[in-house]
């Protein structure tokens, strides 16, 4: 999530009555076979059937694709989605990673998709130690703990009329199943149950990423999006990001990398120059101006970053531009998008010793923690 940039997105809706949330995620698309395996008795069936079918030792279970809109699990074959739902303590293996929720092969076609049902705070067990390091001080997991909650309560509203709601990777969250759980995450999850962030009453998108260089952005800076921002995402302080390699960097751009974005952008021939336009209140670069022998143009910061490679272009908080051989040398602070929670800050407060409600006032001013 904090290496994506999409369409802003602020929706106000009322709190749900149930604590329990169900949680899609795609797993993988495009299929035409995958080997799942199962650890011990699973549930085998068609999607609003009555019938199941019991696999009741650990087995490698195999899905096809056998076109127009067909599935097929053994000898079951059914035009539409089958299920496979692991009983109480049992996980399926697929691609490497371990899951326990239910998993949904969905045709598609001639392929299908694997999208898996899971418990919110299962889901969250797999999303914590890819997105912020389990060995970290209990306190800042719980601020992530709560952030990351949020923001799929937000992806589960806006995407209710969809097949998924979240992706298992940086579109969304980075997500590897809740198979495997650390004990620090697990304490983390468990210590924050239900709780979410919300601004008078309602949640927001709590977005957030690894280091904000010494201050958070007003969301409008990385989103271009002219509509309000909630005051939790119109920026925050920050002073305790500088002990992490990212607070800043220096990082050169190949010279095609940046032809190919500006040329795609309406600018022709090959940029000789590059600067920073128009900067954000904390110094981040929203515009870029680019000059070739052809013109110039003058284009979006963000999406020239993730154009060109959000672990190159560490982050938008430029510092200096020069041009190298072969492309130009970027020099800056901080990396990810500069919006919301900063997670090297986070560890830095904990370490400070706040507890995770101070870090999440910090990074969300004017939001309240509120139990579903």
């Amino acid at each position: 999530m904090k290496k994506i940039l999409f369409a802003f997105f602020l929706a106000c809706f009322a709190l749900p009555v149930c604590a329990e949330q169900t949680v899609r995620v795609l797993l993988a698309e495009n299929l035409k076979n995958a080997q799942i395996q199962s650890s011990g008795l699973v549930y085998i069936y068609a999607k609003n059937s009555k019938k199941k079918y019991k696999v009741s030792k650990p087995e490698t279970i195999t899905v096809q694709s056998t076109g127009n809109g067909t599935v097929r699990i053994g000898a079951l074959k059914y035009r539409g989605t089958l299920v496979i739902e692991p009983s109480k303590n049992v996980t399926l293996t697929f691609q490497k990673n371990s899951y326990t929720g239910k998993l949904y092969a969905v045709p598609n076609g001639k392929t299908f998709k694997i999208i898996e049902y899971a418990d919110m705070e299962n889901y969250l067990l797999g999303v914590l130690p890819y997105e912020m390091s389990p060995s970290w001080p209990l306190e800042a997991l719980k601020a992530q703990a709560v952030a990351a909650r949020t923001y799929t309560l937000m992806e589960v509203h806006r995407r209710k009329n969809t097949e998924f709601d979240v992706y298992n990777d940086v579109r969304s969250q980075m997500y590897k199943g809740s198979g495997k759980v650390y004990d620090s995450v697990r304490q983390a999850v468990t210590a924050t149950e239900n709780q979410i962030l919300t601004y008078k009453g309602q949640p927001f998108y709590t977005y957030y990423h690894a280091n904000c260089g010494g201050g958070t952005d007003d969301a409008k800076s990385w989103t271009g999006s002219k509509e309000a921002t909630v005051k939790p995402l119109r920026g925050a302080s920050c002073s305790t990001d500088s002990h992490s390699k990212s607070y800043s960097w220096t990082r050169k751009v190949p010279q095609k990398s940046i032809n190919n974005f500006v040329n795609r952008n309406g600018l022709k021939g090959s940029v000789k120059k590059i600067k920073v336009a128009k900067k954000s209140r904390t110094k981040r670069a929203e515009t870029l101006e680019f000059i070739t022998n052809k013109g110039k143009k003058e284009l979006s910061c963000p999406k020239f970053r993730l154009s060109v490679g959000s672990s190159v272009l560490r982050s938008c908080k430029i510092t200096d531009i020069d041009k190298s051989a072969g492309g130009f040398t970027f020099s800056g602070r901080g990396y990810g998008h500069g919006i919301g929670l900063c997670q090297d800050g986070a560890k830095g407060m904990a370490e400070d010793g706040k507890n995770y409600k101070k870090i999440l006032a910090n990074y969300f001013p004017s939001s309240d923690i509120t139990k579903q």
